[in-house]
């Protein structure tokens, strides 16, 4: 009766979680975008670096301020180290030796120390390093964001690309399948020949091949937006904004006339901070030529004892403390000490030609973007052009079509002209929200 009870709970817990809904979300592309810079997993590591250089930063600073240690040391000496000493001390023959033993089996010392570093030119070097680890995470952080902004919006579009195929071949499908009904009767009445049918009969199978392959897709697109959002993919998602509005809203010719300020570039100034970083490798490697000094303070407490009676009352306790400064001069390392140095710099030097080598690559990425930018708007209104073409072409090649008065090859040239320009169309729309973002990218604006 008990296994059943247990199984029947069992059996409820399965329903009940078999009846759990996914979480659903509703996302406008800023929205999205707003979500992923904070739950993007690699987001959230961006913010757990920037903590760990600020405990890291504290660990420097903690370096150069008071330590105190403290601890309790025992020792027994179950076999006591022996001396000889003269016997006749103890009243032997002179010239022998006797054996004797000093100290107690049971040592015990209480102690505390207290340093303080009073001056060390690599601490100081130090302090400042610290806050420029601290800066590099930061700005690590930024250019997360960035490239987050930039996936969230390539995959938005992508979700919306594929709806609207999705829309447009259903369309399509819709009305070549009425066509193609259509010229089966006719077919039937001995009008035409069977070629015209066989021909409509391809391209609708191409279409049905194309529709799965495009909900394939989506289904796929879905899942990277998901993840790049950092929710669970197997969430449901509504995306409220529409690819046609998207893509008008960033028709902006003027965007991107004025002058490049490269210092506002991500990659810029984090290959700043690492020319920074080089230089305090170089300064920390010249401050060990300098003196450091140091402090400390010790106090503590010995007991010894033949027996383990260190906590009662009788036990002696004696005490002994003493104050220490340490002066450390380096003099000569064999020239140990100027090898670093000099690699410090070379190092310092790579770091600027890293730095003019960033700022000549996103110059050139710049105008690459802006080309890219311009030429997805012409892009656009050209196919937004050929579209409405492809479309009367189309429609008057069905007319002659049902008329008699062109060939099913012909027609079928016309939808396939029409196809492509859909999707150049969509894909045009595409471009100038990708195109735009990256440039976006380039220029740090959020």
């Amino acid at each position: 009766m008990k296994h059943k009870f247990v199984l029947t709970l069992l059996l409820f817990a399965g329903l009940l979680k078999a009846q759990e809904k996914p979480q659903s979300y509703s996302f406008s592309l800023q929205q999205a975008i707003d979500h992923a810079v904070q739950h993007n997993y690699s987001a959230i590591n961006a913010n757990r670096d920037i903590e760990a250089a600020k405990q890291k930063k504290w660990e420097t600073t903690a370096s150069g301020l008071p330590q105190i240690n403290a601890g309790l040391d025992y020792q027994n000496n179950f076999e006591l180290q022996k001396s000889l000493i003269p016997a006749e001390f103890f009243g032997g023959n002179p010239g022998e030796f006797a054996e004797v033993a000093f100290g107690t089996k049971h040592n015990m010392n209480a102690h505390a120390n207290l340093s303080q570093l009073i001056f060390d030119g690599s601490y100081i070097v130090a302090l400042q390093a610290s806050k420029t680890y601290l800066k590099y995470y930061e700005n690590a952080k930024v250019k997360t964001s960035s490239e987050i902004r930039e996936m969230v919006i390539n995959a938005y579009g992508n979700v919306l690309l594929a709806e609207e195929s999705i829309a447009i071949l259903e369309k399509n499908k819709a009305t070549l399948s009425k066509t193609l009904a259509d010229t089966q009767e006719t077919y039937k009445n001995g009008l035409i020949e069977e070629e015209n049918v066989e021909q409509l009969q391809i391209t609708l199978a191409t279409i049905n091949s194309n529709l799965n392959n495009t909900r394939r897709l989506l289904e796929v697109a879905n899942k990277m937006l998901k993840y790049t959002l950092g929710i669970d993919i197997n969430s449901e998602v509504k995306l409220t904004d529409k690819l046609d509005t998207l893509s008008v809203s960033n028709l902006d010719l003027a965007f991107g006339q004025g002058d490049f300020a490269v210092t506002n570039n991500i990659n810029y100034q984090m290959a700043s901070n690492f020319q920074e970083q080089k230089s305090l490798e170089l300064k920390l490697q010249r401050s060990k030529a300098l003196p450091s000094l140091a402090a400390s303070v010790n106090f503590g407490y010995n007991a010894f004892n033949n027996q383990f009676a260190f906590f009662t009352q009788n036990q002696k306790w004696l005490n002994y403390s003493n104050l220490g400064i340490s002066l450390n001069v380096p003099i000569f390392s064999s020239f140990g000490r100027s090898a670093r140095t000099q690699q410090a710099k070379i190092a310092l030097d790579q770091a600027k030609t890293q730095l003019t080598a960033t700022e000549q690559q996103l110059k050139l990425q710049y105008e690459k973007a802006k080309s890219d930018f311009e030429f997805s708007i012409e892009e656009y209104a050209t196919s937004k052009s050929n579209l409405s073409l492809a479309e009367r072409i189309e429609r008057k090649q069905q007319i002659k079509f049902t008329e008699g008065l062109s060939s099913s090859f012909d027609f079928s040239e016309a939808q396939r002209q029409l196809y492509t320009a859909q999707q150049n169309y969509l894909q045009s729309m595409v471009n100038i929200i990708n195109k735009k973002a990256t440039l976006e990218k380039i220029i740090n604006k959020n």
